[in-house]
């Protein structure tokens, strides 16, 4: 057993205030949380949602794929229903009940309803910079703002 698993439960468990996992308990959570880390880690944007992004299967999953597609994410998905270890685990990993969760740079920032608040606030665009991608929404405003600025030669 990693220490970073070891650290993860120890803070899990201080955070929500219960007592510390027995060792066996550790070793399942620390081999599907391996597992999922891996997976968060392989790309800047990852979705864990029910179905894939051309099918969603629920209407949240469905805000979170529309939600990236106006800003031209490209993401890793991994479809939850196809597989109950990682439904289960993830929700586990995040300490997040809910499904879809998203991760960009390799952490939990939430599921659909902060997503789309951190799209109506502006919030997302400044997450996903950090991470060292531009939104196709602020790209297309810096370009509409730069068109009106040009005079109309008559």
């Amino acid at each position: 057993m990693s220490l970073a698993v070891l650290g993860r439960a120890l803070r899990h468990a201080t955070i929500t205030n219960k007592s510390i996992p027995s060792l066996s308990s550790l070793r399942f959570y620390g081999t599907e949380d391996s597992r999922i880390a891996t997976m968060v880690q392989n790309n800047k944007v990852v979705v864990f949602m029910k179905g894939v992004p051309a099918e969603p299967r629920c209407g949240f999953s469905n805000a979170v794929v529309q939600i990236l597609r106006m800003h031209g994410v490209e993401y890793d998905a991994h479809d939850v229903l196809s597989d109950e270890k990682l439904r289960q685990g993830i929700k586990d990993f995040s300490n997040w009940p809910t499904i879809p969760q998203v991760f960009i740079n390799g952490e939990f920032v939430g599921g659909c309803d902060i997503l789309l608040q951190m799209h109506q606030s502006g919030d997302l665009i400044e997450e996903l910079r950090k991470a060292g991608i531009s939104s196709a929404l602020l790209e297309a405003a810096s370009k509409e703002k730069s068109d009106s600025g040009k005079s109309d030669p008559k």
